[in-house]
């Protein structure tokens, strides 16, 4: 396990997600690629589902890769980081949760998204249509634009890939609705609000 690329093993106590090993749902070329960037070798080796919380923090922008030679960002090598390291459920809900540091919570998405069942996906994320903060995105031109929260869980709730990574797939809401694996359907905000008045 000590050869020259340890530190890119998934923890031995992760479980398989989805069939497969938790890190192959990031592509291999996007993964090699994550793996002999400076910022993973520097920021991300050793990292614990406790100190992985301090990086996420420091995050500037959401995004997968950009540039001429399609560099992962920080963003997607965090993801990798928690897909190879596997933080417990609470820790996630608790990322999605963080209302004083949104790219936690759009990080905190993201990998639900990626791992979640279905009925968790839509059970954490729905909630967060009521969040209209700004994001930074990283364009794949390398530039910056601007999402805001809900507009990124429109896109991992409907699309099939994001951030350069394929979605594993989610069945529509009306389907788990029908199966009662949810109980009642979406409320929006602005219904809360016409009742009231």
């Amino acid at each position: 396990m000590w050869g020259k690329n340890s530190a890119n093993v998934t923890d031995t106590s992760a479980i398989s997600l989805h069939g497969t090993n938790p890190q192959n749902l990031v592509e291999k070329i996007v993964r090699s690629k994550i793996y002999n960037h400076a910022y993973w070798k520097e920021h991300c080796f050793g990292l614990t589902a406790e100190s992985l919380v301090d990086k996420a923090m420091e995050l500037e922008a959401v995004g997968g890769t950009f540039g001429g030679i399609r560099e992962p960002s920080h963003f997607l090598q965090l993801t990798l980081k928690m897909l190879q390291i596997q933080p417990e459920k609470e820790i996630i809900v608790e990322f999605i949760k963080n209302e004083d540091y949104k790219y936690v919570r759009a990080l905190g998405a993201f990998y639900l998204r990626l791992t979640g069942r279905p009925a968790e996906v839509y059970q954490y994320l729905e909630p967060l249509y009521n969040d209209y903060r700004k994001l930074r995105r990283r364009l794949t031109s390398g530039e910056y634009g601007i999402t805001h929260m809900d507009e990124l869980v429109e896109e991992l709730l409907h699309e099939d890939y994001a951030f350069d990574i394929a979605l594993p797939h989610l069945p529509k809401r009306t389907l788990l609705e029908a199966s009662k694996l949810l109980l009642e359907p979406r409320r929006s905000a602005l219904e809360d609000e016409l009742e009231e008045e």
